[in-house]
């Protein structure tokens, strides 16, 4: 293994770990972590993921080690940061911070939420870490944050444990007002907490103001650029984020989600060059990770990549190189972990080339790959297919074969309104029925109708964030909206919306297309 690189300082460590206080050797290995040497690819020679400096309860000999898996985690490699937190614990199994580790590395906020094995794990490390009595106050205290999660799983849902998280590290945060991870753990806590529907953005703009000046003072810490990302990636804010989204790359180049992030700012704004290097070096940077832990198939960081990358070159008039992108996610059939974003970027690029394109044929024919993928487990990615499915109908005159696929639309949202922690989900589905049933009630010649069940799908969508998995709907509706009032000859409220859309979704290229042959029209 390449040599890991982690500059350290500490100012303040305290030594509680020893042998009177280890806790039992079989309840360390019913946690059955992970373990085995880093995997990650960088650009550069060596393996760097910033710099940080955890002041914690941690042997001398360990100290780069633990503050490597606090970057790790900070960056979201989750497994990577868990084996890092296993080799502290594996040396100095009373070391009670290497569990409150493992309890975050099973967290993983702002993605899915932890399966029943991992809520599993992070309990049985919370245990343990409490049961280590030789700890400091400040690590009792982040231990009990991270336990306000985990505590009654099987009562309270994931939102409820997530404010109850936020709240925890909240107290942490006050008690501690010199700790800066204490920040800027809170200020992650924060984001995970938001209310997407929250158009103010209080939480957002709570976090900026504790990560942007400490920012300033540690230019090279990863999670200080990834949360101020994270926490500004929305239309009003993203600018704010433009310093931390073209340093954080460099900061932790052995990340391929460091890659990757940035790019959720860039698209905000409309850089579609910077959101395409962004994109390539993730991918890149996935395939090379694959190899190297040996993935059956791909990794899911390597979808999520091209998803964005398939998104910039159809903003940048590039339409063969997300050809060859759509051409090359066609061979793939086997990919690790199969999870939410893997479902959506394998319904959201077919579906992109597309309706970005105006393939109307290609739209109605779209055909769902991969086939013997689970797709009973994410209506809402599944929904993508029969929603492009509709447009592509709605535009040939099929309306026949559009209203099928507008029952196939319902049949997911019935799936999803009811489950726990699938509102937000739910919601893009709502979205689509509403755009969908516009433009069939347009085709049938009900223009009254139509613009009205139009303007609602458009205020629902406008009303809410859109989901951190995806660069944007596959086609905003306030867009489609303006394309349903260019049709109807009335090109300036035409102007308006394409206006409007703009404003959410910078620089697009068929929102520009519209607006400009709006304003033709309307003069």
């Amino acid at each position: 293994m390449k040599k890991l690189t982690l500059f350290a300082s500490f100012s303040l460590v305290f030594f509680s770990c020893n042998n009177t206080n280890q806790p039992i050797a079989s309840d360390v290995s019913s946690l059955d972590l992970k373990r085995g040497d880093i995997v990650s690819c960088s650009p550069q020679d060596g393996e760097s993921f910033g710099t940080v400096a955890f002041h914690a309860s941690v042997p001398s000999d360990l100290r780069n080690d633990f503050n490597i898996a606090i970057a790790l985690l900070h960056s979201f490699e989750y497994d990577e940061s868990e084996k890092m937190f296993a080799k502290v614990i594996d040396k100095a199994p009373d070391c009670a911070m290497a569990y409150w580790g493992v309890a975050m590395s099973n967290f993983h906020p702002l993605w899915t939420p932890p399966s029943r094995p991992e809520l599993q794990k992070g309990t049985q490390a919370i245990q343990i870490a409490r049961s280590i009595k030789n700890k400091t106050k400040r690590e009792s205290d982040y231990i009990e944050a991270i336990a306000k999660f985990y505590e009654k799983a099987d009562q309270l849902d994931h939102r409820s444990r997530v404010l109850n998280f936020e709240k925890a590290m909240e107290g942490v945060y006050e008690s501690y007002p010199d700790d800066i991870e204490a920040k800027i753990f809170y200020a992650l806590a924060l984001n995970t907490a938001a209310d997407l529907s929250d158009k103010t953005y209080t939480k957002q703009r709570k976090a900026f103001g504790l990560l942007n000046p400490i920012f300033q003072q540690n230019p090279l810490h990863p999670g200080i650029a990834h949360y101020i990302i994270h926490n500004m990636d929305n239309p009003e804010l993203a600018a704010l984020a433009l310093p931390a989204a073209r340093k954080y790359a460099s900061i932790a180049p052995s990340s391929a989600h460091a890659q990757h992030m940035p790019s959720h700012i860039f698209i905000r704004l409309g850089l579609w060059d910077e959101g395409t290097k962004s994109n390539l070096d993730a991918v890149a940077s996935a395939q090379c990770y694959a190899e190297k832990a040996q993935i059956k198939g791909h990794w899911d960081e390597e979808l999520h990549g091209l998803d964005y990358l398939v998104y910039c070159y159809l903003q940048n008039n590039q339409d063969a190189l997300a050809k060859q992108q759509l051409d090359y996610l066609q061979t793939i059939n086997d990919v690790t972990p199969s999870n939410f974003k893997v479902a959506y970027a394998f319904a959201a690029i077919p579906a992109r080339y597309a309706l970005e394109r105006k393939d109307w044929k290609q739209a109605a024919d779209l055909k769902i790959h991969p086939v013997n993928f689970q797709w009973k487990d994410f209506p809402w990615q599944k929904s993508i297919f029969h929603f492009t499915r509709v447009l592509g109908n709605v535009h040939l005159n099929n309306v026949l074969a559009a209203e099928k696929e507008l029952d196939t639309l319902k049949t997911l949202y019935d799936a999803l309104k009811d489950q726990k922690n699938k509102a937000d989900e739910a919601a893009q589905v709502a979205v689509q029925i509403k755009a969908a049933e516009a433009w069939i009630q347009y085709k049938k010649g009900n223009n009254e109708k139509a613009l009205a069940l139009m303007e609602a799908a458009a205020n629902s969508e406008d009303g809410s964030e859109k989901h951190p998995v995806t660069p944007g709907p596959v086609i905003p509706a306030r867009e489609l909206l303006g394309e349903m009032l260019l049709e109807m000859n009335q090109p300036s409220l035409a102007v308006n919306a394409f206006e409007q859309d703009l404003k959410l979704h910078a620089n697009r290229r068929n929102g520009k297309i519209g607006l400009q042959m709006a304003k033709e029209k309307a003069n």
